[in-house]
């Protein structure tokens, strides 16, 4: 079917349609997202909009279980007190999971970001069987979901993929740590849990870790950084004013593969000397000549009791995630790159490396140093990344939920 043509009438038909579900988005989106809470008055003055729109559109939300209002507080200037508002809690949720090389994960986060259930269960899915985990993430969800209140309404679920995830919905075209291609994750999901209409949205896992990681800085920045997820994979996400770019597909970000040395190991993507073949979990575990299997904590002891081996692989890590780094950043031009997933946890083994290496190889360096921090989200970062995700669907459309 061909495009309507726009016309004046069209266009002014459309607008008004959508005016006070804009409006509503509008003034959700500020209470959600403020660091303190605004009042009725503030929001006013933020947007432009009269106080008796907003109140009306407040109160709508108030009613709808959106929005709670806090007790009055005296304000400076003469008048009545301002009546602060918060996201309401306990009444709206999104499910957030996560499949991953070494563990499975899910959690249900309500409007006012509380953490109302988690489970995670640690196993090796490295090459794995998707018509097998698939069923067990859906009896993680079951479980979680169980075990909130059950006043509270789960608006979706979202799910994070160490791999191409054809967003919003998949399919996952390759997740090389995993050993999947082409599975359409939502599709069997669905099934197994017997929902059809359940919205979902995937994801690229340190896509949705920096969406964590943007919103959890987005009081007082940075904004606009380089995000670094380190598991036994590596993945990558820039994100640009508070928003991850996500590129054509949404399959940007995929700094674990790119090329350190091309005459280096053999990835499991299939082609050779990528980033992960040098700095993922598995290969640092590898070189200081350690089981895979035991925890990061191994070699960071092992590096502290001044193992040579355990030292010279932080030092190859840091060096060569400095030289992809720096690859990046002469590319996009950041001036602030977040360590997060494991890497946080590493951040104190692995920051001078990298740091040199920047000073070295970012051309800009000597005009705009780079900064090298670790993450403030470190627990649980996908799935919180793909709970956000869903919450703001219903953040910016929230009149599907006024009357349920």
């Amino acid at each position: 079917m061909a495009p309507r043509s726009p016309t004046a009438r069209g266009a002014l038909a459309i607008r008004q349609s959508n005016l006070r579900e804009h409006n509503l988005g509008l003034v959700l989106r500020i209470i959600v997202d403020a660091s303190t809470p605004p009042s009725r008055a503030d929001i006013a003055a933020t947007t432009g909009l009269t106080r008796a729109t907003v109140s009306s559109l407040a109160d709508a939300l108030i009613e709808a279980g959106l929005v709670t209002e806090l007790p009055p507080v005296m304000s400076q200037r003469a008048g009545r007190p301002a009546v602060p508002l918060v996201a309401a809690a306990g009444t709206l949720a999104a499910v957030g999971m996560e499949i991953n090389v070494d563990y499975l994960s899910v959690r249900v986060i309500d409007l006012a970001g509380r953490v109302l259930h988690q489970q995670v269960r640690a196993a090796n899915f490295r090459h794995s069987d998707p018509a097998t985990v698939i069923p067990e993430l859906v009896g993680l969800f079951r479980t979680a979901t169980g075990a909130v209140d059950p006043g509270v309404q789960i608006a979706g679920a979202g799910l994070a993929i160490p791999g191409l995830v054809d967003r919003p919905t998949g399919p996952v075209r390759l997740a090389p740590n995993l050993g999947w291609r082409d599975v359409d994750v939502a599709k069997v999901f669905r099934a197994e849990l017997g929902a059809a209409q359940l919205a979902m949205v995937l994801d690229n896992e340190a896509t949705l870790a920096a969406r964590a990681e943007s919103d959890a800085l987005r009081a007082h920045g940075p904004h606009t950084f380089l995000y670094l997820s380190g598991e036994v994979g590596i993945g990558g996400a820039l994100v640009l004013d508070g928003s991850v770019f996500g590129g054509r597909h949404g399959w940007s970000g995929e700094i674990g593969h790119t090329v350190i040395d091309p005459d280096g190991p053999r990835c499991r993507c299939g082609a050779t000397g990528c980033l992960e073949q040098y700095a993922g979990k598995d290969a640092l575990m590898r070189a200081a000549g350690l089981d895979v299997s035991l925890p990061i904590e191994q070699l960071q002891l092992a590096a502290a009791a001044g193992d040579p081996a355990a030292v010279a692989a932080f030092a190859m890590g840091s060096r060569t995630l400095g030289t992809a780094i720096a690859n990046a950043v002469n590319l996009v031009d950041v001036e602030t790159v977040v360590l997060g997933g494991l890497y946080a946890g590493l951040y104190d083994q692995l920051v001078s490396g990298i740091e040199q290496v920047l000073q070295e190889r970012v051309l800009a360096a000597p005009w705009s140093p780079m900064r090298v921090r670790a993450a403030v989200v470190r627990e649980a970062a996908a799935v919180t990344g793909a709970a956000s995700a869903v919450l703001s669907q219903v953040i910016d459309h929230p009149s599907g939920w006024m009357h349920q």
